[in-house]
């Protein structure tokens, strides 16, 4: 575009330049004006025509002249009496000039205006139109189409969104017995569990229009934009009813109200209130299911969640080991895999692991492959790459001394091999020395199962294991580092929730301190309320202080009683950089 209006603009100038050149008065000459009056007084001159202040004229020869005509009032006269023939013109201004003054500024600024509104059209969808709500409607035509097969690990969840898709499909199956359809689903789940895929199976599988908009999409600078497009979300739904409209991430406009900086003026509690009224006010909405997503249920407005807006509310958790190996057989499905490869394996070493954390696993083992240049990925690229996402990236460009090297290797030999003789603890999965992320070096440990209730002893092993780092530096360099800066930071938050959350000691008892106030204008910032006295705090003080030093010396015990296995791991350490959980077992038995 820019270069066509620079080529137009240079045809402009050019067609100017060449209609001054070839105009008749192009080929005059310049006559200074007294030469003019002395070719009247000789009577050269045949005919002037003269415009304002400017005079041309012919000569008896044919020659065309023009001069610049001063205030003189005995020009006309001395014209008359010489006989020359005159001609007078009113003093017009060019229309090049005309247009330049008048009417250019006017052309441009209409040009400016219709250059912003194509650029609101583009990126805020319609000029004027702000309260129109930026739904997108669910098509199964255009791009991949989600189903009930692509989500795997959440059998429950998909069998409760199932029956909405079913109601809608044949009503009167439900009717008959005098049941009626959700009026709204609420998806909670930690991020990555499969909300919004969950959402778009049931658009894949449903047989009706399916509209989905995020809660962001509601928020705008200008003051009542989010409650209209509230109204036209609701207005839309109803012309497509029945219909199913999701709304993701619905936390964006759904919390508490009266927590604003502006009360009951902020706009986005004025976008709740109208939210609410569309999804149970006094209007009926037949056959409008609104599904939503959240990983934040605890700050959403309770009139939000009450029945006849969010009918269900359904859980979508982290999967089990069972639903871990079905994700990863989903993810699976168009990626070559080697016959090594075993999925239950895999899924037994990722608890906790998310959907969207093993479909990050898969992708990271196919690209660890194709950079190797296989055409299968083993299970080889599979470890690796469950290293990478767990323990970050290995810095092999990071330069450590060979004195930093033994700290290290005496450090994370120490967490192994507390870990290996203390009972109740996680078994030890990998030890590495090589630097990864921000660690310098890491003792992975896994469960055996997937954890859902934390035991005391549990507890306390995870603590002893957590300073076994400290106590192998005490021991064997008889000085201490800041290696075990982030371990003590854990094993002394692990005791402090032991004993002001879990009422887990036996000298303050079952008892919880410290209420917690959540402020919802500050978002996941937590307000401990102190609701004990001085005296209380300096026993929990003392509990704390307490449990970690009671692990602290049982884990120095078990490494003064395993030293020559202690000396022996760190030199293999030292040898090899990393020792899986089976090499770690013939190290200690040998």
């Amino acid at each position: 575009m820019h270069r066509s209006l620079l080529v137009w603009f240079v045809i402009a100038a050019l067609t100017i330049f060449l209609f001054n050149s070839l105009s008749p008065q192009g080929g005059r000459k310049e006559l200074p004006y007294s030469d003019f009056l002395e070719a009247v007084e000789q009577g050269k001159v045949v005919s002037v025509t003269i415009k304002g202040d400017r005079v041309t004229g012919v000569m008896k020869d044919g020659r065309g002249f023009k001069t610049i005509l001063p205030p003189d009032p005995e020009v006309v006269p001395l014209l008359r009496s010489k006989g020359v023939k005159i001609r007078a013109k009113p003093n017009e201004t060019p229309f090049l000039q005309t247009f330049l003054v008048n009417w250019l500024p006017f052309i441009f600024l209409i040009g400016l205006w219709v250059y912003f509104m194509k650029q609101m059209q583009a990126g805020s969808g319609k000029a004027f139109s702000f309260g129109r709500s930026r739904i997108r409607f669910f098509n199964k035509e255009e791009g991949r189409r989600v189903t009930f097969e692509d989500v795997a690990g959440i059998d429950e969840c998909k069998e409760e969104v199932r029956e909405i898709v079913e109601f809608l499909k044949d009503p009167s199956r439900f009717t008959k017995l005098g049941a009626r359809i959700p009026k709204g689903v609420l998806l909670v789940g930690p991020p990555g569990t499969g909300k919004t895929l969950l959402a778009r199976a049931i658009a894949g599988e449903a047989d009706v229009p399916f509209l989905s908009i995020s809660g962001s999409d509601f928020v705008e600078m200008f003051v009542g934009v989010g409650a209209a497009r509230v109204r036209d979300l609701f207005a839309q739904a109803k012309k497509n009813a029945p219909c199913i409209v999701f709304i993701d991430e619905i936390d964006a406009v759904g919390r508490y109200r009266g927590a604003g900086l502006g009360g009951g003026h902020d706009e986005r509690e004025q976008t709740l209130n109208q939210l609410l009224v569309e999804m149970d006010g006094f209007e009926f909405n037949e056959g409008i299911v609104v599904i939503a997503a959240t990983n934040r249920p605890d700050i959403l407005d309770p009139a939000l969640l009450r029945p006849g807006r969010f009918d269900r509310q359904i859980v979508v958790p982290v999967p089990d080991l069972k639903g871990r190996e079905a994700i990863l057989k989903v993810h699976t499905r168009k990626v070559p895999l080697d016959e090594d490869v075993d999925l239950s394996l895999i899924a037994r070493s990722t608890p906790g692991f998310t959907g969207a954390d093993l479909e990050n696993l898969v992708n990271e083992a196919a690209l660890l492959a194709a950079r190797k240049g296989k055409d299968r990925v083993s299970m080889a690229d599979f470890e690796e790459a469950k290293d990478k996402v767990l323990m970050g990236t290995e810095r092999k460009s990071m330069i450590l001394s060979e004195e930093e090297k033994r700290e290290i290797a005496y450090h994370e030999a120490g967490h192994a091999l507390v870990a290996r003789f203390t009972p109740g603890a996680d078994p030890v999965h990998k030890v590495t020395i090589i630097p990864r992320g921000q660690a310098l070096g890491l003792t992975q440990q896994l469960p055996e199962d997937d954890r859902h209730l934390y035991p005391k002893d549990y507890l306390l092993a995870t603590i002893t294991v957590l300073l076994g780092g400290r106590a192998a530096e005490e021991l064997v360099l008889g000085r201490i580092t800041t290696g075990a800066g982030n371990d003590i930071e854990k094993a002394t938050e692990i005791a402090r929730k032991m004993v002001c959350e879990w009422g887990m000691s036996e000298k303050l008892g079952p008892l919880a301190f410290g209420r917690r106030e959540e402020q919802v204008f500050l978002g996941k910032e937590l307000v401990m309320h102190k609701d004990y006295s001085e005296r209380t705090a300096q026993e929990i003080d003392e509990e704390v202080k307490r449990i970690v030093s009671e692990c602290y010396e049982r884990a120095k015990g078990i490494l003064k009683e395993n030293m020559q296995r202690l000396h022996r791991l760190a030199q293999a350490l030292l040898e090899r950089e990393s020792i899986s959980g089976e090499e770690l077992d013939r190290i200690l038995e040998a």
